[in-house]
């Protein structure tokens, strides 16, 4: 995850990451906000969360049941220097985030460096789980971006050879270029959805009006329309040469999609 938002070699800026409660863990969430990104996990079981305080759990009466210990400040200044070090590290291309993290889950509990990021992450865990608890929207929000990427997976799962593909490359190289092709495909196929959802949309509003706030609720990942395997034909250049905008006329008549509508 964190190699993929350091290095994803895109023109998008990335703001906050969401992923399932798998992903969370206190080495996370303090390299993602050293690295200036905000880890938003979904917590699945927030009665087994323990939050953490810097003073005793008797000075917040209010969330003592849910403080599991105190945070050592001191061992976060003492190894200050050495956390920014692994942070610019990762930020100049020395050395990628999974193999910092393989390489803390390696050390040993009583390693300075490994402790003071954990004491770090168990901060800024305990600062978003208090979000959680006060923001229904963040909980909202992160529910709707997973929905997003599991709709994008099963996408591309369904274009992996219609769900029995299966990578037989032994490169990393070729892996990547494998890969590379599924991405494009998909691609294409949110292109596609995206252009004909806009021509439904323009035509939809010819008869009727369409609520800004209802086109939040469409999604071009859909590929139930598309035929992902057999035969594909083509049509005559006579016929695509009509069409001078590359794209088929919409289904139906204007009223029947604004009853379907």
């Amino acid at each position: 995850m964190l190699d993929a938002l350091v290095y994803h070699q895109g023109d998008v800026t990335i703001r906050r990451r969401h992923t399932d409660g798998g992903g969370d863990s206190e080495h996370v969430f303090a390299l993602c906000t050293l690295l200036g990104f905000q880890f938003a996990p979904r917590i699945p079981d927030l009665k087994h969360r323990r939050l953490y305080s810097f003073g005793k759990p008797s000075d917040y009466p209010t969330l003592e049941p849910l403080i599991g210990g105190r945070i050592n400040v001191d061992l976060i200044r003492d190894y200050w220097s050495e956390i920014l070090r692994i942070v610019a590290s990762i930020r100049a291309g020395t050395v990628s985030p999974s193999v910092i993290m393989r390489q803390l889950a390696s050390y040993p509990r009583q390693n300075g460096v490994a402790a003071a990021l954990r004491e770090l992450g168990r901060l800024e865990r305990t600062l978003f789980t208090l979000d959680w608890i006060e923001d229904p929207e963040l909980r909202r929000e992160t529910g709707q971006e997973l929905n997003k990427g599991e709709a994008r997976n099963s996408l591309a799962r369904a274009v992996f050879i219609h769900r029995l593909g299966e990578i037989r490359d032994r490169t990393y190289e070729n892996q990547q270029h494998r890969m590379s092709g599924l991405n494009l495909v998909i691609t294409a196929i949110i292109l596609w959805n995206t252009k004909y959802l806009e021509r439904a949309v323009a035509t939809l509003r010819q008869t009727d009006n369409v609520p800004e706030t209802l086109l939040g609720h469409l999604s071009p990942l859909g590929w139930e329309h598309i035929n992902l395997t057999g035969d594909y034909v083509w049509s005559p250049s006579k016929y695509a040469s009509a069409n001078h905008d590359g794209l088929k006329p919409p289904r139906g008549a204007p009223e029947t999609l604004s009853k379907a509508a």
